[in-house]
């Protein structure tokens, strides 16, 4: 099921030097890039868990500098969902792409939101749904790193209403390049604090 968000997203502001940051941008974060793709190809999600149970060494970076696919206005995320893509566009027909986690077959969603807010370090609160369908999960968990969150969340909103989505961070590394999670766009921990400071409140998220 597609659940669609039918909301105005606010337009953000944006300063040129924010925008203009590419730092960490380089031949080495592409490969990093590529190797994460060929972590996930023909690998089961099980299979991942176990590689990282024995301790196997994970990208700490996805994010590549590319030509802008979405024709969008700079400032503008957009979550690639089918491709489990993230891109930051820039003034420059340029974007930031990041490798994501997405929601799982009947919690995949698109629409059009804003940052509400954002943390670092966030506690975190399973919403009532969640907590239905997993009685075992804690009523709140302190910010830190076994926080599902991670290390940074960006809330998104649908005009003042919390859609109850966030881009976050991940203690679970694995999961980047798949439909996992319960409609949150899950990144890497360094991904996600590299999108979080080019970023205010106000940017517009478009999930496709």
């Amino acid at each position: 099921m597609i659940f669609e968000l039918s909301a105005f997203a606010k337009k953000a502001s944006f300063s040129a030097a924010a925008l203009a940051m590419t730092a960490g941008l380089t031949a080495s974060t592409a490969r990093a890039d590529n190797l994460f793709a060929a972590l996930f190809e023909g690998r089961s999600i099980a299979a991942q868990a176990e590689g990282a149970r024995l301790g196997r060494e994970y990208p700490t970076s996805t994010r590549t500098l590319v030509e802008d696919p979405t024709g969008a206005q700079p400032g503008t995320i957009t979550v690639d969902t089918p491709n489990r893509h993230l891109y930051l566009s820039l003034p420059d027909g340029r974007a930031i792409r990041y490798g994501v986690g997405v929601g799982r077959q009947g919690f995949a969603w698109t629409g059009r939101t804003h940052i509400g807010r954002k943390e670092a370090w966030p506690d975190w609160t399973p919403p009532a749904a969640m907590l239905k369908r997993r009685p075992d999960l804690p009523r709140h968990m302190e910010g830190g790193e076994n926080n599902p969150l991670g290390a940074r969340a960006m809330y998104l909103y649908s005009g003042d209403r919390d859609t109850m989505f966030r881009i976050h961070g991940s203690n679970e590394p694995w999961t980047i390049g798949h439909a996992v999670s319960s409609g949150c766009i899950r990144m890497l921990n360094d991904d996600v604090a590299d999108l979080f400071d080019r970023v205010p409140v106000g940017a517009t998220v478009v999930v496709l």
